[in-house]
């Protein structure tokens, strides 16, 4: 289903405005945050569910896109997570999830979720529009 939550997340993303550059990193992040939730959350246990909201931010300036992801797992303190940039942490495998995914979003929030479990909340806004005029259309004197 990884895929098709992909999918989902690039249409969702072009529909909401987002530009190429935009919608990769929306992407990364979205396959960062179910993949967490799969295997830490959920602790690869098949009986559990992942849960992908996205909510346009149509009605807000500049508009964009919020993502929820949420597991049943039993939840941990986000504070506990280690700094992946700190020296003990730089050469591990794994680790870097969250770290990914406050970098190219443009909002996060990590939390245990009112329904139980653990959500990423993630937003990523259209980028504003550059309206300044290049040296080669500006008006010759």
């Amino acid at each position: 289903m990884l895929d098709f939550v992909q999918v989902a997340s690039d249409h969702l993303g072009r529909l909401a405005g987002l530009d190429d550059d935009a919608l990769h990193w929306v992407g990364v992040a979205v396959r960062e945050s179910v993949i967490n939730a799969i295997k830490h959350g959920n602790r690869d246990d098949e009986q559990k569910h992942v849960y992908v909201e996205f909510t346009p931010l149509s009605n807000s300036t500049p508009s964009g896109i919020a993502i929820r992801v949420r597991d049943e797992g039993p939840g941990f303190d986000p504070d506990s997570i280690p700094d992946p940039l700190a020296p003990e942490n730089v050469l591990k495998s794994s680790g870097r999830g969250i770290f990914i995914i406050r970098t190219f979003m443009d909002e996060m929030v990590l939390q245990r979720a009112p329904e139980g479990g653990m959500e990423v909340v993630m937003v990523k806004r259209v980028a504003a529009a550059d309206h300044s005029v290049s040296d080669s259309q500006s008006p010759r004197l």
